[in-house]
C-alpha cells in the first residue's frame, strides 16, 4: 500500500514475519503487493474521493514522494510521526498526490476535514488485557488504519476518562494501536517490549516508541531499561 507505481518491502520485516507465521505470512504479504500495485494504477478525482479520504499514520522517515517525484499530500503530527491522506478503494488505499488538489476546487483543509470525519465514523472495537495492575487495550480490526485511529480526538479523550494512571499510547505498526493505563513501573516496562514486538512483526512498521497522552497532546517517550521513562 505504497504510493507510486511500485511497492517498497521492508526484508527484516518480511523475514520477522515469516519466522513467526511461515506461509501465513508469505500469503499475507502476497496480498498487500497486489492489493498496493492494484491501488496504484487507480486515478483520483479528488472531488469525487471526499467521501473516501482518510488519514494514515506513519514514520517521519516515511518516503514524501513517489517515484516519479511527485509530493504526496502530508503534515506534521509528532516527533516521531506523520499524517499522510489516502483515498481508500475497497481492499486498500492510495496516497494522494499534491497535483490530485490543482486544477480544483478541493483544498488540504477539505480533505482534512473530510478525512477525520470518516475516520470518527469508523467502530472502533478493543480487546483488554491486565497486566501487573496495568491495563493495555487494543485495537486491531485489520482495516489498515488500526494505528490511523491515535488521531480519533474524541476517542482518546474518551479512553482518558476511563484511565486511571497515566494514558499511553503505541503504534508500532499500521495495524494496531495500544492503549495503556499505566498505574506503576512494571506497566512500561511490558508496554515497551510489546511495542517493540509489534514494531518487528509488522509489514508496515511506524515507530516503537510510545507517546504519552496529556492535556489532548501526544509527546514520545523514552522507556529506559529501569521501567522509568524519560521524555
Amino acid at each position: 500500500m505504497e504510493a507510486g507505481n511500485s511497492i517498497t518491502l521492508s526484508i527484516p520485516q518480511i523475514i520477522a514475519n515469516w519466522e513467526e507465521q511461515a506461509d501465513v505470512a508469505v500469503e499475507k504479504i502476497v496480498y498487500y503487493v497486489e492489493e498496493g500495485l492494484r491501488a496504484s494504477q487507480q486515478t483520483i478525482d479528488i472531488s469525487a474521493s471526499l467521501p473516501n479520504v482518510y488519514p494514515v499514520i506513519r514514520a517521519t522517515s516515511f518516503p514524501q514522494k513517489t517515484k516519479d517525484g511527485k509530493r504526496l499530500l502530508m503534515e506534521k503530527h509528532t516527533a516521531e510521526t506523520a499524517i499522510f491522506y489516502v483515498v481508500d478503494v475497497g481492499s486498500s488505499y492510495r496516497f494522494i498526490e499534491e497535483v490530485s488538489l490543482e486544477g480544483t476546487d478541493v483544498t488540504i483543509d477539505d480533505v482534512r476535514l473530510a478525512a477525520f470525519a470518516n475516520l470518527r465514523k469508523r467502530a472502533t472495537t478493543m480487546k483488554k488485557d491486565s497486566v501487573g495492575g496495568n491495563d493495555y487495550y487494543f485495537v486491531r480490526t485489520n482495516d489498515g488504519y488500526d494505528a490511523s485511529r491515535i488521531l480519533n480526538e474524541s476517542f482518546l479523550a474518551e479512553m482518558r476518562e476511563q484511565i486511571e494512571g497515566e494514558m499511553v499510547l503505541a503504534v508500532p505498526h499500521q495495524d494496531v494501536l495500544i492503549i495503556a493505563d499505566i498505574r506503576n513501573n512494571t506497566g512500561y516496562d511490558v508496554l515497551a517490549h510489546m511495542t517493540m514486538q509489534f514494531f518487528a512483526d509488522g509489514l508496515a512498521p511506524i515507530t516503537s516508541l510510545p507517546l504519552v497522552y496529556n492535556d489532548g497532546k501526544l509527546e514520545p517517550i523514552f522507556i529506559m531499561a529501569k521501567n522509568r521513562p524519560k521524555e
